[in-house]
């Protein structure tokens, strides 16, 4: 009996002891997997909020700066391009292309603070710097609305070139410039009166303008010549064009006026992965960065050390250190991410992974041919 107990206590140990070596393994290995995650580091010194528009995930991904994790998901508003962080940083906004509606968040609750129609396919909207009037392009209608940022209320329909698609206020808030993407030309916009009071012809399919910190210059990326276009804004003359990657679309001067930022994307069959760094006053391409496929959407932080890319066919985004010339991190996101838009203020905590506003449906919806379908843009696959 005495020898059988001994066996079997002896047996037991032997049991424990592989258990205890089996669980190692299996907590090493989990580690293991753990550590294998993708994990998007830090980056040092930036606080802020970057803000991303996800077209075919139907939501709006706040990414925290500091950290590059992401913070929460807004959802319900159908089909947005494009999200927009007023100057204060308060209130984001965005577009449905589904819906045909502008929509106006509070940035620090992330709860829904304003909804009004606009007209059909609309693509981009933008804040004037003294945060007062909020303008959209409404691609189908040639069309730019004007909207009072308080009252949520169209104050003016401003009839514009062919397919209006990205646009941006000057500095001084004195002109918005509009990107025409089925046609040849800027539409400039007086912002006192609501009324175009010029149309620049630039090249093939003009898809986005970002301005010169001075207000001096504007650029556009021209699609349909894989190109950037330098536009003086006093005599509303082009002063210099240079070719850049496939499919330009988003242009971002840095804060310091010195480079052009330029997302080249490509078309869906084959996307282009780069974006090209410009010299401002020569034109010159002074570096082409790889961030990922189908580069669409540029923001720049305000100490100019970063850009955020949005990959629209990689679900991702790509955090650029524009000193070192290199990817830093790269955040996943919802589907098709356009859009893009920086807030200095740090993101509120979330109540939730994910949330839902309770956006109204507009009666009348946007055109099937919505931007960020390949057959609406000539020349590039967005």
């Amino acid at each position: 009996m005495r020898m059988k107990t001994m066996l079997l206590r002896g047996a037991g140990t032997l049991l424990t002891l592989a258990g205890l070596v089996i669980g190692a393994v299996l907590t090493t290995g989990l580690q293991a997997e753990a550590q294998a995650q993708p994990v998007a580091p830090a980056t040092a010194g930036v606080q802020g909020t970057v803000w991303v528009a996800e077209e075919e995930g139907n939501g709006r991904t706040a990414i925290d700066a500091s950290t590059n994790r992401v913070v929460t998901r807004l959802i319900g508003v159908e089909g947005p391009h494009n999200v927009q962080v007023a100057p204060d940083g308060r209130t984001v906004w965005a577009v449905s292309g589904h819906d045909a509606l502008a929509v106006k968040i509070d940035g620090t609750t992330y709860e829904l603070r304003g909804v009004t129609p606009t007209g059909k396919s609309p693509a981009h909207v933008v804040v004037t710097p003294d945060g007062n009037m909020a303008y959209v392009t409404n691609g189908d209608d040639n069309t730019v609305s004007a909207i009072d940022a308080a009252t949520m209320q169209t104050v003016a329909t401003i009839p514009v070139g062919a397919y209006p698609h990205g646009l941006r206020p000057s500095p001084d808030g004195r002109w918005v410039y509009v990107a025409n993407a089925k046609g040849t030309t800027l539409s400039v916009i007086d912002t006192q009166t609501n009324e175009r009071v010029a149309e620049i012809e630039v090249g093939q399919a003009p898809v986005q303008v970002g301005f010169s910190p001075d207000g001096a210059s504007v650029y556009a990326s021209l699609g349909g010549e894989d190109a950037l276009v330098k536009i003086e804004v006093a005599s509303r003359t082009v002063t210099g064009t240079t070719r850049v990657g496939v499919g330009p679309i988003q242009v971002f001067v840095t804060p310091d006026g010195r480079e052009v930022v330029v997302a080249n994307q490509g078309t869906r069959a084959t996307p282009s992965t780069t974006v090209s760094i410009v010299d401002a006053a020569t034109l010159a391409v002074t570096s082409t960065i790889e961030t990922g496929r189908g580069a669409h959407g540029v923001a720049i932080e305000p100490s100019g050390r970063h850009a955020y890319i949005t990959n629209i066919y990689g679900d991702d985004v790509a955090v650029v250190d524009l000193i070192e010339r290199t990817v830093v991190a790269t955040v996943p996101s919802g589907g098709a991410p356009n859009g893009v838009s920086f807030s200095p203020l740090a993101p509120a905590p979330a109540p939730a992974a994910e949330v839902r506003l309770a956006v109204p449906r507009h009666d009348t919806p946007a055109h099937d041919d919505e931007p960020g379908h390949e057959e609406t843009m000539p020349g590039m696959g967005h």
